[in-house]
């Protein structure tokens, strides 16, 4: 009701000051612009030039889908040194998370056995390792827990957990250790 009010003001405030043929006047539908004004630089056959990222687009497989099934974050980039690894546990001892270490020794991989509901999965959950590291502040602490743990299970995968204790959520979770049989 109020749009029609402003609309009737406006639209005598406009009489007012022009006559009613202009008042009511609209540009007339010019159409749409010619195509021939774009360039066109695509090569008939050339698959490359259909997507860009700024350079020349290589088509790659991202991973090969059999037998090396993936993990959770992290787990398409090439297995981390021990360099790397520390630097990604100390940015998440930066971000405030509470690292903590998980590991699986028979599923590793989600899967469905025991329930058919959607959204339902087994393999979910791994064991914790120890207690969470609450007040750790060094990454050479969480890299001890690792030798441990893998010391303790050889063969079994064992992930790096960042809990944000104040959001009351998992942040980060990355592959660490995978066995030597993998």
């Amino acid at each position: 009701m109020a749009s029609s009010m402003v609309s009737s003001a406006a639209v005598s405030s406009v009489r007012r000051t022009s006559s009613p043929a202009q008042a009511s006047m609209v540009a007339p539908f010019t159409g749409l612009k010619s195509s021939s004004a774009f360039p066109v630089t695509r090569k008939a056959n050339d698959i490359t030039s259909i997507a860009s990222n700024g350079g020349r687009v290589q088509c790659m497989q991202v991973w090969p889908p059999i037998g090396l099934k993936k993990f959770e974050t992290l787990s398409y980039l090439p297995p981390l040194s021990p360099e790397s690894l520390a630097k990604e546990v100390d940015y998440l001892l930066r971000k405030n998370w509470v690292p903590t270490l998980e590991f699986e020794l028979e599923h590793p991989f989600v899967y469905r056995e025991h329930n058919s509901s959607p959204g339902y999965y087994d393999g979910r959950y791994w064991t914790m390792w120890k207690l969470p590291l609450f007040g750790c502040t060094d990454s050479s602490q969480v890299l001890k827990e690792l030798e441990e743990a893998k010391t303790a299970y050889p063969n079994s995968f064992i992930r790096i957990i960042g809990f944000d204790n104040v959001r009351q959520t998992q942040c980060i979770s990355f592959i660490a250790y995978q066995p030597p049989s993998y």
